[in-house]
């Protein structure tokens, strides 16, 4: 199921719903929340991933944003694709979430618990 996340970028903000994905390598969304929030797609760093709709592999330009998740805000990079169905949902992965938050699920009482990461010293 989905969760309700803020995308933040200059100082535009876009209510989404996103799912976390331990599988993905980075985060991704589709390229009509860029546009919205006036990010330039085109002019972030390509990448390549695979798993999405039937286009393999696909690409997404990486930019950097603030989400806000579970009440935090934090900065992180973010993959925009035009291979994501506009009425998809965004993925949250390991290079963006999975390195800032330990997650722990409770299936049982339907319950996800976000810690944020101590900074390596």
């Amino acid at each position: 199921m989905p969760g309700p996340i803020g995308i933040i970028a200059d100082k535009e903000k876009l209510d989404y719903a996103a799912l976390i994905d331990s599988g993905a390598d980075f985060c991704i969304f589709a390229v009509e929340l860029a546009e919205y929030l006036g990010i330039d797609v085109r002019s972030g760093r390509k990448e390549f991933f695979g798993g999405v709709q039937n286009v393999s592999p696909s690409a997404g330009y990486l930019h950097e944003v603030t989400l806000n998740v579970g009440g935090w805000d934090f900065k992180t990079t973010v993959g925009f694709s035009y291979d994501i169905a506009k009425d998809g949902y965004g993925i949250l992965g390991q290079k963006g979430f999975f390195d800032i938050f330990s997650v722990k699920f409770d299936y049982q009482k339907e319950e996800i618990e976000l810690k944020q990461k101590q900074p390596e010293s």
